[in-house]
């Protein structure tokens, strides 16, 4: 069986920007440091909440192995790697891991709606790509689409694909 990423609840944190468009790293390690203070179990970091959508590959990185360091091994620490690209969000998976990440978070592909069998083929790329756990992330209120549980089903065979992070609103589709 496979040891879970985490136990608990994990925070997905926002990415602060300062008033001229620039990373802000002093109160990303404030926000660091407060939700350690508080008990949380893992920190999401560049996953919808913390703009992925629009940060380009060095904002990401740098926000990647800033809280990397910050954390310092105390909570995992969940990369958002989701693209509608495979093969960007495939180097980010890789990325992520070489950063220090203890898993990655990846969405299904915004805006380019595919089939239940893209989304096999998508995501057994990002999970064959990397030496990392994968977390899936449904969240059809912005890509479009969603899973079903035929899809849920396949995917939790594969050995390196460990949960889902689940948006829909249909728990039915996880209960299986």
């Amino acid at each position: 069986m496979r040891k879970p990423v985490f136990e608990g609840s994990a925070t997905a944190l926002i990415t602060p920007f300062d008033t001229t468009g620039e990373l802000d790293l002093d109160n990303l390690g404030a926000l660091i440091d407060w939700q350690i203070d508080q008990g949380t179990d893992a920190l999401v970091v560049c996953a919808t909440t913390g703009e992925c959508a629009t940060l380009g590959d060095r904002e990401w990185e740098t926000v990647v192995d800033y809280t990397v360091r910050r954390v310092n091994g105390k909570i995992p620490v969940i990369a958002g790697i989701g693209r509608n690209d495979t093969r960007h969000t495939l180097w980010l998976n890789k990325r992520a891991k070489g950063l220090g990440a203890q898993a990655v978070l990846a969405v299904t592909p915004y805006y380019n709606k595919t089939t239940q069998i893209g989304l096999l083929r998508h995501y057994y790329t990002i999970a064959d790509g990397a030496d990392i756990p994968v977390l899936l992330y449904n969240v059809p209120s912005r890509t479009g689409m969603s899973f079903t549980a035929e899809t849920y089903g396949a995917l939790a065979k594969h050995p390196n694909i460990y949960g889902v992070k689940e948006a829909s609103g249909d728990f039915g589709l996880i209960l299986k």
